[in-house]
């Protein structure tokens, strides 16, 4: 066994006497291809990358008891990866690529010890499965983005609707307290404006009455003020106006009696 170099091999006479073989002792790497199926029924292609050289003391072993290397690893690794593959599912082939690594490098270190090869290293590199299953893997990936994406879009459109509805209920109560605090300055104005110079004071009913006048003239203020406005009919006299304030009166009595 010659090493690596310039060696004397002896005497030969035109190649009759000696006859030499070659083997690479640099690391050797070997791809293999396995198809199998998982557990839930998917074909799947795994490529295993193996990574081998010769051992330097075993260098007549791996010579002379194996005729084809390549051929004994792809059956060793085809066996590995088509007992381990077949109990996971998809999804746990791809977590568990490790786990497959290992067995095969497992095995083909405890069987190619013995045809002196040592393996530096068994990676899967690669699992592909069945195009028909990618497409659809990606079309369920793709619909449920859309679902997201929908429910994001219906939350934000539901807090517009509620921050519309909270603007418009704020809206409202300060439209409502404006008028109140309206309707209290027009009392104390007529009430000022009546008493003035005088000791008298305005009862209850007669501001009460006030307040419904100056409502029904501003009434007809605002639909004369509608530029589309319909016809209106209403009684429009002092007499009418008293009437309307003794009708509202009468209204607001009659529903306290009958509330009791």
């Amino acid at each position: 066994m010659l090493p690596p170099g310039l060696a004397f091999a002896g005497i030969d006479c035109c190649g009759c006497c000696i006859t030499f073989r070659s083997i690479t002792s640099r690391v050797d790497q070997l791809m293999v291809r396995v198809s199998t199926k998982t557990k839930d029924n998917v074909f799947v292609t795994a490529q295993v990358a193996v990574q081998q050289s010769v051992k330097a003391e075993s260098v007549v072993d791996a010579m002379y008891k194996l005729s084809n290397v390549h051929a004994q690893i792809d059956s060793y690794v085809s066996d590995v990866v088509r007992s381990s593959v077949p109990s996971m599912t998809l999804d746990e082939a791809f977590e568990r690529k490790d786990d497959i690594s290992n067995a095969v490098q497992q095995k083909l270190t405890a069987e190619m010890a013995a045809y002196g090869f040592q393996i530096h290293k068994a990676l899967v590199t690669e699992l592909v499965p069945n195009q028909e299953v990618v497409n659809s893997m990606n079309e369920i990936n793709k619909q449920k983005r859309l679902r997201d994406a929908a429910i994001m879009a219906a939350e934000a459109e539901k807090i517009k609707v509620v921050k519309a509805a909270e603007a418009s209920a704020d809206a409202a109560q300060l439209q409502g307290e404006g008028i109140a605090r309206q309707r209290r300055a027009i009392i104390d104005g007529l009430r000022d404006s009546i008493t003035h110079g005088s000791q008298e004071s305005l009862s209850t009913e007669r501001i009460s009455e006030l307040l419904l006048i100056t409502q029904y003239f501003e009434t007809l203020r605002d639909i004369a003020a509608q530029s589309k406005a319909q016809t209106v009919f209403l009684p429009h006299s002092a007499s009418a106006v008293s009437d309307v304030a003794s009708q509202i009166r009468n209204g607001v009595m009659q529903a306290g009696a009958g509330s009791r």
